[in-house]
């Protein structure tokens, strides 16, 4: 009676336990919770600096965040998939997740181009507040639905640089015939002034430029363009860049694999996302000069402005060839009208603010 006495009692304490909020075995252990073995795909050469590495420490953050129930294995461009068919590979389910910009998509996406940069648009903690708290990424992700896919943003390199050229331009009969590797909206701005755009992964960017196939690059910003050796291809470094103010990069997600997941490894996704893309700004913004020091100072590279005029006529195009991507369909529509009244209100803030205290200062 005596045994069977302390057995009720040890029976209630676990029970009242349980109730009080405590602690109690779960009912699963955690050895033998399901483990999610994924395939990451990138766009970028592996490791790349700011670029390649974010993907990386995406997989490395979710692995231990997960207790490593969430196991991603990244590839390089062209280690499974080429860099350009990372949307459809991700889409078709032949990896689970990608990492890349949305406006390599544009010749199956139009609108896509919204959701990396826009020519004379937003920065990027302007992006940032319109796809997390202006209604962006609601239509981004209604946007790649059809495609099977679930998108976050993902990193950003903040203002790039205008690009590599191997002659000068100071006017805008210099982009006449230039042969200039430049993608998404920037790229068909380009074309409108009179240049040829031509869209190139990153790791083909190099020897096209060296070679001639190419007589000008945009790529980055200086922490990358160093790392590519661009200083060594080209001669003249111009800035701003005016075709990527504030580029947005994505990771996206196979529905169906991102279905699979419990509610708690989704989050996990949703939170590393958002770090991984604060991240990139911080690691491009703490290297971004230091980097333009090296390329000016030991490589000898002519750092240059555009010409006002040149500027002027780009950003005049630039205005017609986003009004023209509205025109695709309703829901372009509806993109390009929430991403146009974000960024008048938020330039409309930022004139007493960000812009007014860079004046200042």
């Amino acid at each position: 009676m005596k045994n069977v006495s302390l057995i009720v009692i040890a029976v209630i304490l676990a029970s009242c336990s349980g109730e009080s909020g405590q602690p109690t075995v779960s009912a699963a252990s955690p050895s033998k919770a399901q483990v999610y073995r994924w395939k990451m795909i990138t766009t970028w050469p592996k490791n790349l600096p700011g670029l390649g590495t974010a993907p990386e420490r995406l997989a490395q953050k979710l692995k231990i965040m997960s207790a490593g129930r969430l196991d991603i294995k990244v590839y390089g461009a062209g280690e499974l998939v080429g860099a350009l068919e990372v949307f459809d590979a991700v889409s078709q389910g032949t990896a689970q997740m990608g990492h890349g910009a949305a406006y390599y998509w544009r010749g199956k996406i139009p609108a896509a181009a919204f959701f990396a940069t826009v020519p004379f648009g937003m920065n990027a903690q302007e992006m940032n507040g319109w796809l997390h708290y202006g209604g962006g990424l609601e239509l981004w992700r209604e946007l790649y639905a059809p495609f099977n896919l679930v998108p976050f943003a993902a990193g950003n390199s903040g203002v790039q640089m205008a690009g590599w050229f191997n002659k000068e331009i100071n006017s805008v009969a210099d982009l006449e015939g230039l042969k200039m590797r430049i993608p998404g909206l920037g790229g068909e701005v380009l074309a409108r002034a009179g240049g040829t755009p031509v869209v190139l992964p990153g790791g083909e960017i190099f020897t096209a430029l060296q070679t001639g196939v190419i007589d000008a690059t945009e790529w980055v910003g200086p922490y990358n363009d160093l790392a590519f050796s661009l200083h060594t291809a080209a001669k003249y470094y111009y800035y701003p860049g005016w075709h990527e103010p504030g580029p947005t990069l994505e990771a996206m997600v196979n529905k169906e694999a991102w279905d699979s997941l419990p509610d708690d490894l989704q989050m996990m996704i949703e939170v590393a996302t958002k770090a991984i893309n604060e991240d990139m700004l911080s690691e491009f913004t703490a290297r971004n000069n230091a980097a333009l020091v090296t390329l000016v100072e030991e490589h000898g590279v002519q750092l240059r402005r555009l010409p006002d005029d040149v500027l002027a006529k780009l950003k005049d195009i630039s205005q017609e060839v986003v009004a023209e991507a509205a025109l695709e369909n309703e829901l372009a529509g509806r993109i390009h009208d929430s991403y146009t009244t974000f960024q008048q209100d938020v330039s409309k803030y930022h004139a007493y603010s960000e812009q007014a205290y860079l004046n200042a200062r």
